[in-house]
């Protein structure tokens, strides 16, 4: 990247950050100011639970201009009472202030209890998706070939969405994009340290990538470690940027179309 580039002066997309979390109770204003700074002009807010649902909606009070929301059930969320959580979340879903159904999907890392209830809520999310003709925003720790089994009985043409946080390797990024024709959410993981996903993904065409940061989560070297801000989103469009030998204003122009048609972004 050359010295004189202005992040301010580009249009990125922060397709998946939980930027309304407590982690920015004290900064929260000054993080929106560093993030506009850094070119990036949307955030894409994704529920977790129900109980999320008002620090979203609290969020896009305060910051209207910059920030968007999709809404979803988040697997590591369900429980014993994944049901009513998710009929609330489809009443709030109904009120037509989404962009996308999401975070949802399956998470076999942290616990594996209440794997066939998040067979059920993702079968749910998916049809709430096709319902409303909004994409997907997946969530697949550890679990990407449970989800392939679901979505190749589930997918239709109809339904798009991304692979958020991806972290697999080639052969599953080529099904996601092939037979699916979903997108990869490429985040902070990119930039780490003989990061396998560089190579897993190189020979995978920019029109299937979208940038995220799912901040506080994953910051980018060199912030590794820390939390992690929508502003560090540049640091990953760099780092892509020099991989692939193109300007980071390519690759910011590039992703933010690609999130702008995959989330219906005017």
């Amino acid at each position: 990247m050359s010295n004189n580039t202005t992040f301010a002066a580009m249009n990125l997309i922060d397709t998946h950050s939980h930027l309304y979390l407590p982690d920015f109770d004290e900064d929260r204003a000054e993080m929106m100011d560093r993030a506009n700074q850094s070119g990036v002009q949307k955030v894409i807010l994704p529920n977790i639970n129900s109980e999320s649902i008002a620090q979203i909606q609290k969020m896009r009070r305060e910051f209207p201009k910059q920030t968007l929301a999709a809404m979803g059930l988040h697997p590591t969320d369900v429980k014993e009472d994944f049901e009513e959580e998710l009929d609330k979340i489809y009443q709030e879903l109904k009120t037509g202030d989404y962009i996308a159904v999401g975070e949802m999907g399956i998470d076999l890392y942290w616990d594996q209890s209440f794997y066939e209830q998040q067979k059920l809520a993702f079968r749910e999310q998916i049809k709430w998706a096709e319902e409303m003709n909004l994409p997907v925003i997946i969530h697949s720790r550890d679990s990407f070939q449970e989800i392939f089994e679901l979505m190749d009985e589930l997918w239709t043409p109809q339904l798009k969405g991304v692979f958020h946080c991806f972290s697999g390797n080639k052969s599953e990024a080529y099904k996601i994009i092939k037979d699916y024709h979903f997108k990869l959410g490429i985040g902070g993981v990119y930039t780490f340290k003989n990061a396998g996903l560089r190579e897993e993904i190189k020979e995978i065409g920019l029109e299937h990538l979208i940038l995220e940061t799912d901040a506080p989560f994953l910051a980018p070297v060199p912030y590794r470690g820390k939390r992690n801000e929508t502003a560090y989103i540049s640091l990953v469009a760099q780092r892509i940027a020099e991989e692939r030998s193109l300007s980071v204003e390519e690759i910011a122009a590039i992703t933010t179309d690609n999130a702008q048609e995959l989330f219906n972004i005017k």
